[in-house]
């Protein structure tokens, strides 16, 4: 680890260019060898000062909302695709002027909208998401294919209704997951919704996958893709959100006050619930730079916030030399589903946003004070 966190205020984001750009040689080797297109979905990482970088690599954003889809439209100006379970009709005309890809949840909301398509003086390009009813996704809170679900269409429902104007299909139903999943969901996506790929013109794999992890297997990932490329004469699209900023950012904090209270407490300048939520929606442990896990190393600390919220507690850590007041702890890959998620209990402030470049070093690229608390309220 070449960069010095004492440089940079607290708390704070830091995202390392020279690691994104890694990602994104990966991703674009994807898109080069399987002919696919591959979008960065915003939902996980929205850091737009990094967009034109990305845009150098990728083929443009997937969103969820209307904000999200402007803000891919003006910052980084390539293919904007939208996905929600349900549109608002007061906000359908801004998604068309943003968007050149709507893919609707249901038969009804296509229904709804697909006049206005038909009249937006563009080319849209409208798809269907479809529920293959099948996933290996563990945590069920992020199962989109989950019992009762209400993302996608299940076959049942998909059967004999008119395509017309439909090009794509959609479907995810993977997180964190390698190509093996991937290729098992594909024999169940083929098998019940095969007979429509031959009438699409694009099929979308979702999110989930983590292709910039060491162990994933492109081989496969890029067999899978070109198996329905030359299958359904089709054009392939993944929305990685995770793989993008995977490993790329930090979370720098500072130990504000040590304690005991049958087990040494250290109360830090950052929060779980406020910095990084998926710590307790997931959960899991982040790695801190020169840490072990409780009793690995000489001393363990409980890290919790100065919130009060009794249960915003970050994990047990242990340590080579005790934690003292103005210590400061690194929380690695930070980048994705942090800024997106971050919110203001308690009037905690939010982490500055820096980006590390080798041209530029640290540059805070916004910081954040009273007046982004008290405007949300």
């Amino acid at each position: 680890m070449d960069l010095d966190f004492t440089k940079v205020p607290t708390p704070c984001y830091v995202v390392d260019e020279r690691l994104l750009i890694k990602n994104l040689e990966i991703l674009k080797k994807v898109e080069e060898e399987a002919g696919c297109r591959i979008l960065l979905a915003t939902k996980a990482f929205s850091m737009y000062e990094t967009f034109p970088l990305i845009a150098q690599y990728l083929s443009g954003v997937t969103s969820s909302s209307l904000h999200e889809a402007r803000l891919g439209y003006e910052e980084m100006g390539k293919e904007v695709h939208i996905y929600a379970a349900a549109y608002k009709e007061e906000e359908f005309d801004k998604i068309m002027h943003y968007c050149n890809h709507i893919v609707f949840n249901s038969f009804s909301q296509w229904n709804k909208y697909k006049e206005k398509v038909k009249a937006a003086g563009k080319t849209i390009s409208c798809g269907l998401r479809i529920n293959p009813e099948y996933a290996e996704v563990e945590t069920e809170i992020y199962n989109p294919c989950a019992p009762k679900s209400r993302m996608g269409i299940t076959l049942e429902y998909f059967e004999g209704e008119d395509l017309e104007g439909i090009e794509g299909l959609h479907f995810h139903a993977m997180c964190e997951q390698n190509s093996d999943t991937l290729e098992r969901i594909l024999k169940v996506v083929e098998e019940k919704f095969g007979a429509y790929l031959h009438q699409m013109k694009w099929i979308n794999f979702g999110g989930g996958h983590h292709i910039t992890r060491a162990d994933y297997d492109l081989e496969k990932l890029i067999k899978c893709i070109k198996h329905i490329k030359e299958t359904y004469d089709i054009e392939v699209y993944l929305e990685p959100g995770e793989a993008v900023a995977l490993n790329t950012g930090y979370l720098v904090s500072t130990v504000l006050e040590t304690l005991h209270n049958d087990i040494d407490i250290a109360i830090l300048d950052t929060s779980a619930a406020c910095h990084m939520p998926d710590v307790l929606e997931m959960p899991y442990r982040p790695q801190i730079i020169g840490s072990g896990l409780a009793g690995e190393k000489a001393y363990t600390y409980r890290l919790g916030s100065a919130t009060c919220l009794a249960g915003d507690v970050i994990g047990d850590y242990s340590f080579d030399a005790p934690l003292k007041e103005g210590d400061r702890l690194v929380f690695c890959d930070m980048a994705h589903y942090t800024m997106v998620k971050n919110n203001t209990f308690n009037g905690i402030n939010l982490p500055s946003i820096v980006l590390y470049s080798e041209k530029e070093g640290f540059k805070i690229i916004k910081s954040f004070g009273y007046e982004d608390f008290k405007s949300r309220l």
